[in-house]
Order: C-alpha cells, then structure tokens, then sequence
C-alpha cells in the first residue's frame, strides 16, 4: 500500500520547479517539493500557511473560518448559520446568538448518522433487486433457448396438425368425388334412358303421322300424354376451398408476442373454432343457475369457510377444496365421484398433466396426487410459502409465494427448477403486497389476485407490468377460451368480468344471486362454476347463450 500511495505521490509535480512533490500547502492549494517548502513560506499570504506531508492533503478535519481563514473556527453563530473564529466572536457576531461548536458538530452528525441508516436500508433493498437481476442474467440465456424450443415443438405440432388435417380433407373430398361420380353416372344414365324414349316417342309419331288407324292412335295419345317434359334438373357444384385469414395474434398467443405480421392459413384448428364460436355469442343479460352442487365442506372454526378452491378435469369434472382435508371429485350434475385426504386444507390446487397438484403451507411444498391417491413432493420453495398455483400452456407451474411482508410469482419447472421469478416492476417497487391466487390468459398474461392491495395484476409472460382492476375482494381468477378475465368479489356477491386488456366489460350475477363467491372455473360452452365460501354450495351458472 505504502509502495503504491508513493508511486502515486512520484507521478505528481511540484507546483514551483515540476519536481516530485512532498508537501501540500493547504492554505493555498499548492503542491512543493523538499526544496520550494522555504520559498513558498516567505511569500506572504493573508490567509498563512499551512504545510502538511501530501499523502495527509486530504486529511484535514478542522474547519478554518470564511472572514479569517488563518484562524480555525471555535464557535457557531445561530443567527448567521454559520461557524465562527474566535475574532468574530468578538467583532461581526458580537450581538448575535452563539453555540459551541461542538454542539453543532453533534447535531449534524446525528442527522447524518440518521440519513446514513435510512440510505444503508435502502442499500439492502437494491441488494435484493441486484440479486434478483444478476439470478435473472444468469438464467436469461438458458430461459430464452427454452422458449425458443417451446416455439419450435409447438411450430412441429402445428404442422402436424395441418398435415393431418389435410390428410382429413384429402380423404372426405375422395369420397364426394366417389359420391358425386355415382350420382353424374346414375344421372347420365337415367338421361340416356330418356332420350331414347323420346327418340321412340318420335318414331312412333312420324309413323303415325302417315296413319289412318284411329284406334292406335287413340292408344298412343295417353302414352304420349304421360310423358312429361323435363322440368327439373338437379344441380351438382363442386366443393369450394375457402381461404381464410387468421389473425396472427392468434399464432403469437401461446408465447406473448405482439410483433404484427400477416399471416395466412389455409385450415383452422380446433382452437380458433372455438374462439370465433364463443366470441360470437351473445352474453346473457340475466345468468342462469342450471343445478346446484353441496360440497358438504364442514365450517372453518374461526370465519366459518367452507369451499376455498374448484378446479376443471379434461373429462368435464370438478375437484373442489375446502375446510378440512379432503378434496372432492364431483361431476357437472352434482354425484361425488372421488374424495382424496391430504396433510394440509384444500385452499390452493390447479390440474397439471391431469393430476391433482397443491400448496402445501406448512411444509412450503408443491405436491402432486398420483393415480393411487399417494401424496408425492414436486419440490419444496425454500422459506417461502406457497400459496395459488396454477399449470401454464408451456408445461410450466406459476406459484404464488409469500415471505414476511414479500411477494412473488416464481415460474417452476415440473421438477422444481427456477425458471422465472416476477417480483418488481420496472421502477423496482414491489408488483405484489399479498400475492393470493393465479392464472395464465390465453395471450401468456400472468394474473394474480392480491388480497391486501384488492386489486387484480397482470404481468405479460415477460413478468413486464400490463394492467391492474381494483376494488374486489378475497377474490380469485380465472379466465376462458377467449381471453377474458373472470375474477370473484366475495364480499360484493357478484363476479367481475374483464376484456384480456383488463378494462371491465360486465358483472355476472345469477338469477337467484351469489353469497360469498371465492372460487370459480370455466365449464366450456359458456358455462361456470362459483363456488360459495361461506355456503359450501357450487352453482353452475350459464353466461352465454346457445
């Protein structure tokens, strides 16, 4: 260190001749070398001098007075703020207000000190951010590539399903063109028949034309008679090809692009059949409550919960959750079909790869329930608590979790591997205060309910800000295959509807009305299920007309 501040103090000249310094004149800022110390002092100076060893330039910690800067200051002039010498006191602050010096110091330096706490707590926040964006530059490049394969099996599928699709059309126009040549040939075959039957028609006309035999004639006339003429023909036309334009949000939808292009395909999937079809129905002005499941959920001790959480199978039934620690398998009509025990209440769950996985809080684990009703551990989320989960498009799992006064969205892989964390914004505030239960929309959006803030939050796949909706409470959310965003109100006893941008399009309240709605999931077809916190009942409501 020694060696290093003197090849420092080497590589600095003197102020008088350029030869390396050795002092410092800090009351005339000049540097000088072993030599110019004598002639520098004889220049007279109204403010003195004061020659120090350079490498101690710095470290002057007296406070030398503004009017006599030879003097150091000893006192501190209330009136004018300002710290005095001793000749002040006596002459220009004579009749103002004085303080020791040293009290003043010790006033600052509490309001330093003060600042300098508030600026190191501060310091542990950007910490945690830091830490949060280094753990996101180091998981970028593998995160990207994976979503870059995601995009190119789900290109593979696509084109397999258009490859199919096309063996599908292949197939049904080789049988109406089989078809269609059956009908021509029976059709030609019928008007060769009778053409031939004019031509006898003709023949026996011209014949008869140089008859004089009455009675023959008088028989040929009904015959002739019955023979009508072609009124109708029926008219075949070959199948038409119709092109049509898919909006290319729709391709982009799985992975959250927005980049505009023009795209267009010559066959719909199932998907975009679906789409059109339910978005160009009409929404019921008054929601129909078509049947009426009891959960049979006993009362939760201290508010009297009964059903928490419902979740939709692929073969159209429902799981349901609540107090105790059973979840239930119902079909749409009511008929419990299934019950499974866990360790922990049935609060949060989502179906992954058509098996049962939930939140267990006390453990702070995701576990799945295999097919022999055995409880298995995905993995644990460390000194977090694990609260919505919910499966993604991508394979993935989005679980919502919560530590002291912190939360976050963390994307999972099935085998527990951090993909995603979503936790500030793009000032570096907090995105989420009590991060509650989760979906992903059809367009890759990230919507979380927050129970403290009562606000609904939506981050793009990239966890980049997209919108909030205020003003529901204890809710939870899911969306349908259009996009838009169901979220319950359970103390406003009605269901709030969002377009996919997060503006309000709706309220959806039953014929009959909805006590307490806290859980809810989309039936297909227009139709959803709320379930009644406080109740236990689940009501199958119809939303959308036929």
């Amino acid at each position: 260190m020694m060696e290093s501040r003197n090849e420092a103090q080497h590589s600095v000249e003197c102020d008088l001749c350029q030869q390396p310094v050795s002092f410092f004149c800090r009351r005339c800022g000049v540097n000088l070398c072993d030599t110019c110390i004598a002639i520098h002092l004889r220049v007279k100076s109204k403010n003195g001098h004061d020659i120090v060893d350079y490498t101690s330039k710095d470290d002057d910690d007296t406070c030398h007075c503004d009017s006599h800067p030879q003097n150091d200051c000893s006192a501190y002039c209330k009136t004018c703020d300002a710290p005095i010498c001793i000749l002040c006191v006596s002459i220009k602050h004579k009749s103002h207000e004085m303080s020791e010096l040293s009290d003043k110091i010790e006033e600052l330096l509490k309001v330093i000190a003060k600042e300098n706490d508030r600026l190191q707590s501060s310091k542990n926040e950007v910490e945690k951010i830091l830490d949060h964006t280094t753990k996101l530059l180091s998981s970028i490049s593998s995160i990207y590539k994976q979503r870059k394969d995601e995009v190119t099996a789900r290109g593979e599928e696509w084109h397999k399903q258009i490859e199919e699709t096309v063996k599908k059309l292949h197939q049904e126009l080789d049988d109406m063109q089989k078809e269609h040549e059956a009908v021509l040939q029976k059709q030609k075959k019928e008007f060769e028949e009778l053409i031939g039957k004019m031509d006898e028609m003709n023949g026996k006309t011209v014949k008869l034309q140089k008859s004089k035999n009455v009675k023959e004639m008088q028989t040929f006339v009904p015959v002739i008679q019955n023979r009508k003429n072609l009124n109708e023909v029926s008219q075949y036309s070959f199948p038409t090809f119709y092109e049509c334009k898919i909006d290319p949000t729709y391709l982009q939808t799985y992975f959250g692009y927005v980049e505009k292009m023009q795209v267009k395909k010559t066959l719909l999937l199932e998907n975009e059949f679906k789409e059109r079809e339910l978005s160009g129905r009409r929404m019921l002005e008054v929601p129909t409550v078509t049947s009426v499941i009891d959960t049979g959920f006993p009362a939760e001790e201290e508010y009297k919960n009964r059903l928490y959480d419902m979740a939709i199978t692929h073969d159209n039934k429902v799981w349901m959750g609540g107090a105790g620690t059973e979840l239930k398998l119902f079909d749409l009509q009511g008929h419990l079909h299934h019950t499974v025990s866990i360790p922990t209440t049935g609060m949060y769950f989502c179906i992954y790869k058509k098996q049962v996985v939930y939140s267990d809080q006390p453990k702070k684990a995701v576990r799945m329930i295999s097919d022999t009703d055995t409880v298995v551990t995905m993995f644990t989320t460390g000194d977090w608590m694990p609260r919505g989960v919910t499966s993604t498009a991508s394979g993935d799992l989005l679980v919502c979790l919560r530590k002291d006064d912190q939360s976050k969205v963390v994307r999972y892989s099935s085998t527990g591997t951090v993909l995603q964390e979503i936790q500030y914004n793009s000032q570096c505030q907090p995105l989420y205060k009590s991060a509650y239960y989760i979906t992903e929309n059809v367009n890759g959006d990230i919507i979380v309910t927050d129970w403290d803030k009562k606000t609904v939050i939506a981050v793009d796949r990239l966890g980049i800000f997209r919108y909030s909706y205020s003003g529901v409470t204890f809710s939870t959310v899911t969306t349908d295959p259009v996009g838009h965003v169901i979220v319950t109100d359970l103390r406003g006893n009605k269901i709030h509807m969002l377009d996919r941008d997060g503006r309000f399009l709706r309220y959806i309240i039953p014929e009959g009305g909805i006590k307490y709605p806290r859980s809810v999931c989309i039936l297909g077809d227009g139709e959803m299920m709320v379930g009644e916190c406080m109740t236990g009942i689940a009501k199958r409501i119809k939303y959308i007309e036929e």
